[in-house]
């Protein structure tokens, strides 16, 4: 793939993930470096008290500050492990992100393994060749899919997308997804915009973006449960999704 002159800045919001952060980064730092796309990888952990923070301090003297790039918050936990939902998934920790990023490009992902950054180069392409001012991964269109999930949830994930589709009519297969890229001056427009916490805000994203009238394109992923830690979607998360659902179904 042809070198890009644009510079590309990936948010890793990270809790607990100090397994994971060491692989996802290295995968990260060959796929750009196979591409010859100039980037930046802004880890923004939420005080993990697992040693997330000093994982990704030691990934800075591998790699070099001018590739790693630390942004550490501190959320009000409630002990039940959904506040780190609320604070990464509501857009926080893309707005802290987003001070420390210098490329004009933003790419979103999960720092939990579920998003293979293989698929990065295509995002690139894509939007290069669309001119899109948003590229999102699809797990429900072309070869895209779900690895490693049993049958409830993946009938949770497939009512969840079909009511969103009905309801919306967002002209993007696949809402509820996090791994996506950004033109810079985009996300910050839409963070400016989106209310939702929770899983509905990356719905609210694509919704936000279509009456802003910002062109979004897609490129199917395969989505791949995580590989360390445990999964921090539950039942509260189900019921604010619900009901934001229906809020965005009011309001747009």
């Amino acid at each position: 793939m042809a070198a890009s002159r644009d510079k590309y800045s990936v948010l890793l919001p990270t809790y607990n993930e100090r397994e994971n952060l060491p692989l996802i980064v290295w995968l990260l730092v060959r796929s750009f470096e196979q591409s010859g796309n100039d980037f930046e990888i802004i880890v923004i952990d939420d005080g993990s008290p697992d040693g997330t923070q000093e994982v990704a301090e030691q990934l800075i003297k591998i790699y070099g500050s001018d590739k790693i790039v630390t942004s550490k918050t501190q959320s009000k936990k409630t002990g039940i492990g959904n506040d780190f939902c609320v604070l990464f998934i509501s857009g926080t920790a893309y707005i802290h992100g987003m001070k420390h990023a210098t490329g004009s490009f933003i790419i979103i992902m999960d720092a939990d393994l579920s998003h293979h950054p293989k698929f990065i180069p295509e995002f690139i392409r894509t939007q290069k060749e669309g001119n899109f001012d948003i590229v999102s991964g699809t797990r429900y269109k072309g070869n895209g899919g779900v690895h490693g999930w049993d049958l409830k949830r993946k009938l949770i994930s497939r009512g969840a997308n079909f009511l969103t589709q009905v309801l919306l009519r967002p002209g993007a297969s696949d809402l509820t997804g996090s791994f996506r890229l950004y033109r810079k001056e985009v996300l910050q427009k839409l963070m400016e915009k989106c209310v939702s916490k929770g899983y509905v805000f990356q719905m609210e994203m694509i919704v936000r973006a279509r009456q802003l009238g910002y062109s979004v394109g897609e490129v199917p992923i395969s989505f791949v449960d995580r590989v360390y830690g445990e999964s921090k979607l539950g039942g509260n998360e189900i019921v604010s999704f619900l009901k934001g659902l229906l809020t965005l179904f009011a309001t747009t």
